[in-house]
């Protein structure tokens, strides 16, 4: 084994379920990437661009992640490399052609012998129609959600909250005014402005 694919596997025994450590380091030896685990950033999980001037590509996944979200988002990530791969550059970033692929690459890992029985039976629903990311599917949101060990009592989701209670968000004071499917229109206390924020964003409550 050489020292890259040593730092591979070591990287997935760290961040991913036991079970499935040995699937994902195949699924990268038999597609090459560069493959970087990254600080967290608050807009994604995970990042995958086809760079049609480079030669490998790279997929990138934030190190924070609960084993079972790492997984689920390097699935995902993997299935945007081998849907562009197998049907070419034109196809729509999360259309038929990936979410043929994301499932096919979930399936020999969609068992609870992997993931805990919330987490594979709220997967099961989310893999009929996969979303472009998870927090798109609220209910696997708010199940991966009780995983993850950066969680503090003093956090809530979006999505918990009444209508009309105070919150803190990167610093900032809102209030939660308005459901619209998977966004929550929010207004800024100090400015009266008007903010969509992801009903699945984490947020302290504003006492």
């Amino acid at each position: 084994m050489s020292h890259q694919e040593e730092q591979f596997l070591n990287a997935f025994k760290k961040h991913l379920p036991e079970e499935a450590v040995m699937y994902c380091y195949q699924l990268w030896k038999q597609q090459p990437f560069n493959f970087f685990i990254t600080k967290s950033r608050a807009s994604k999980l995970g990042d995958f661009r086809y760079r049609q001037d480079r030669k490998i590509q790279t997929i990138t996944i934030n190190f924070n992640l609960s084993s079972y979200q790492f997984l689920i988002t390097y699935i995902h990530e993997v299935a945007h490399y081998r849907a562009f791969e197998k049907y070419g550059l034109r196809i729509k970033p999360h259309g038929a052609e990936w979410k043929k692929t994301f499932r096919e690459l979930m399936l020999p890992v969609l068992s609870d012998k992997v993931f805990p029985k919330d987490i594979y039976l709220a997967l099961l629903l989310h893999m009929k129609n996969p979303k472009a990311s998870t927090g798109g599917d609220l209910f696997l949101a708010k199940t991966l959600k009780t995983y993850d060990a950066k969680s503090t009592t003093d956090t809530s989701l979006l999505l918990d909250l009444s209508l009309g209670e105070l919150f803190i968000l990167q610093g900032r004071k809102f209030r939660k005014d308005h459901v619209r499917r998977t966004r929550v229109l929010c207004e800024e206390i100090s400015t009266g402005k008007k903010y969509l924020i992801s009903a699945h964003a984490e947020v302290k409550k504003a006492y």
